[in-house]
């Protein structure tokens, strides 16, 4: 008689290292930046250390992280289409230890929001809503990629740089820190339907309405290109209009560079979507943190 192979049982305890690559480490970047840029957009003394390393790591590994952890755990399905080898899907977090990391991610976003004071506590418990009805039913935001989009960019840029701009100087921003956050809010719409190719054949199966799934990849790339270039275009008039004539100069050679890339992009905008994910995201980013020290003192 032939011996059947044992099945070793799976564990009923996530892996460290799955629970890390649930958090999504890579995603820390946007939020922390935004942060920073609000933090030039106002200026640091030596006694403000503290509140800038307090809300990076609020912005980067807690509160984004459990934007991804909900999102992981409300996506399993479709992740399981798209991406089986994810954390959930695959049974490296078993169970419903996604679940119970979020709510843990969530609690203690909210204790470390509240050494930022009134201001600090206020944009983490705004943020964590955004991130919660983006994802979970039966809000779930994202079934809409206009809406989702929208939620994304204010939570990945607008919040957390008026956050770092009132967290760092103790008072209400100035409007041309609004105005910059806000432009670059609704540019980031267009950056986030570019992260969306690469599970458009998961979200048509599941009815998620990113717009590649909606729009099909040409016509979504081609709203990302515009949704991206004409707030930065806003923000190259306004710095002029502001008397900033060198940055905006130094934001407007980065968007005509964008430009050329995104006619790059639409040859083949499917395939080429991680490609400017890659290179066009860094130059906006670049154009943020010039325009924040640009607006300080305005």
């Amino acid at each position: 008689m032939g011996h059947s192979a044992a099945i070793e049982p799976r564990s009923a305890l996530p892996q460290l290292g799955a629970c890390v690559e649930l958090l999504k480490p890579i995603t820390w970047f946007p939020p922390m930046w935004a942060f920073g840029c609000g933090v030039a957009s106002v200026g640091i003394n030596g006694h403000s250390w503290p509140l800038l390393v307090t809300g990076v790591l609020l912005c980067g590994p807690l509160v984004c992280a459990t934007s991804q952890t909900v999102n992981d755990w409300f996506d399993r399905h479709v992740d399981a289409i798209n991406e089986p080898g994810r954390p959930i899907p695959s049974g490296r977090i078993p169970g419903r230890w996604g679940l119970w990391i979020s709510f843990v991610w969530t609690a203690l976003s909210l204790l470390v929001g509240a050494t930022l004071g009134v201001v600090g506590f206020a944009a983490t418990a705004v943020g964590l809503l955004l991130a919660w009805l983006y994802s979970a039913p039966p809000v779930r935001l994202k079934r809409n990629g206009w809406w989702g989009n929208a939620a994304c960019g204010l939570c990945y840029e607008g919040l957390p740089w008026v956050t770092g701009a009132a967290v760092m100087s103790s008072a209400v921003p100035a409007t041309a820190v609004f105005l910059l956050a806000l432009l670059y809010s609704i540019g980031a719409h267009g950056i986030m339907t570019l992260n969306d190719f690469k599970s458009i054949e998961g979200d048509l199966r599941m009815g998620i309405g990113s717009l590649p799934a909606r729009l099909g990849a040409e016509t979504a790339a081609r709203v990302a290109c515009h949704v991206m270039a004409w707030p930065q275009l806003l923000v190259v008039l306004l710095l002029a209009y502001w008397h900033r004539p060198l940055f905006a100069a130094a934001v407007a050679v980065l968007l005509v560079i964008q430009i050329f890339l995104m006619r790059r992009l639409m040859e083949r905008p499917r395939e080429l979507a991680p490609w400017y994910n890659g290179t066009g995201i860094s130059l906006y980013v670049t154009g943020m943190l010039i325009s924040a020290f640009a607006v300080r003192g305005v």
